[in-house]
Order: C-alpha cells, then sequence, then structure tokens
C-alpha cells in the first residue's frame, strides 16, 4: 500500500479539497491535501510515482507557480491544473507550464478519475521507459569502436558489403561483428536493434 501511488490535492477551497479527497478515497487512490501551493512546497513530501491535483488560482503561490518551482527542483510528476475561472489562455499557459491536464471546476467525478489513471499510467510508462533507454546506452558502451562502427551502419541499413566498403574490412569481418553487436545489444532480429538505437537517443 506504501507503495502505490499518491495524489496530493491542493486548494485553498475547503470544501472542493474535502470532496476531491472523498472522491479519491472511494476510488481507492492514496491522498493527502494541502491548502495552498506554499504548505505543499514546504513539507517537501516524496514525490516519485505520485500526482499533483492543484487549484490554478490560490493565496500565494499559483497553481502554474507551482509546477515551475517543481520543474526547478527537477520533480517531472505529472500535474492536473483545475479551475474555476474558464479562460483559454490560463490553460494555454498551464500547457505550456508543463501540466498534464487542465480541467474545468464544477468538473465530472469520472473525468477526474480517468485523468488521474492517465497520468499516473503515463508517468509509471515513462519510467519504465527511461530504465530500458538507459539498459540499451550501457549496451551500446560496452561495444568497442568497430563494433559500434558497424552498429551504426546497420541502423541505417546498409547491406553487410557497404558497410565492409565504408570500413575498409571484408564482408566476412562485418558479419563477425554484426554477430557480436547483436549478442552485446541483446538484439534478437536487426529491427530490434534498430528500435533500440532508435531509443537510446537523446530526447
Amino acid at each position: 500500500m506504501a507503495n502505490d501511488p499518491i495524489v496530493y490535492v491542493i486548494d485553498d477551497d475547503e470544501g472542493a479539497r474535502d470532496a476531491l479527497e472523498f472522491l479519491l478515497d472511494t476510488a481507492g487512490i492514496r491522498v493527502r491535501s494541502f491548502a495552498s501551493a506554499d504548505a505543499f512546497l514546504a513539507a517537501s513530501p516524496p514525490l516519485p510515482g505520485a500526482c499533483v491535483v492543484t487549484d490554478v488560482r490560490m493565496p500565494g503561490t499559483s497553481g502554474i507557480e507551482l509546477v515551475a518551482e517543481m520543474r526547478r527542483r527537477g520533480a517531472d510528476e505529472p500535474v492536473i491544473v483545475i479551475t474555476g475561472h474558464a479562460d483559454v489562455p490560463l490553460a494555454i499557459q498551464a500547457l505550456h507550464a508543463g501540466v498534464s491536464d487542465f480541467i474545468e471546476k464544477p468538473f465530472d467525478d469520472k473525468v477526474m478519475i480517468e485523468a488521474i489513471r492517465k497520468a499516473i499510467a503515463a508517468q509509471a510508462g515513462e519510467q519504465e521507459a527511461q530504465a530500458e533507454r538507459q539498459h540499451v546506452r550501457d549496451r551500446i558502451a560496452s561495444l568497442s569502436g568497430r563494433e559500434r562502427e558497424v552498429m551504426e551502419g546497420l541502423v541505417r541499413g546498409e547491406a553487410n558489403k557497404a558497410i565492409a566498403f565504408d570500413l575498409g574490412i571484408s564482408a566476412r569481418t562485418v558479419e563477425v561483428y554484426r554477430a557480436n553487436v547483436m549478442m552485446k545489444m541483446q538484439a534478437r532480429t536487426l529491427s530490434d536493434l534498430v528500435r533500440m538505437v532508435t531509443t537510446a537517443q537523446p530526447r
């Protein structure tokens, strides 16, 4: 239970805060609430695996300013902004600030729960993807210089003979390097290799 995702609700409206807390609790989602963004930042609760749901207009630090401060601190957890003020410029500003969703009050309970579950699932998927990218980069780092050159040729779609010509070695030698690359990269097929190298590239 302690390792389950948690949602931090931040809203200066006590009624709205309690209602959202009750909704999430009923849905079986761990929740903790704060009366302001400043109180949340001061508490510095653990963020890995969490999702933040914050009102956009609050005394002190606003919801958008909160997102900017979280990003400044290196936190990239999903943030859902809720507001009773339906203005498009603010929605666009929130999206540019890096929020994962923007929901207007009064919101449908199902819409809120779906948005939270989607944000948590996307975050879990991204964490797995980041781990996979690092594994691939580690495998690439284990290749010799020549093996990497052969791999780059393979990823470009070049045939063994073309790679051999470019590198000034025999096609048979390329085959040996190719086998080593496939083994070290743990790639079953050429398409596997291409996918790995593509996903490992910096974003």
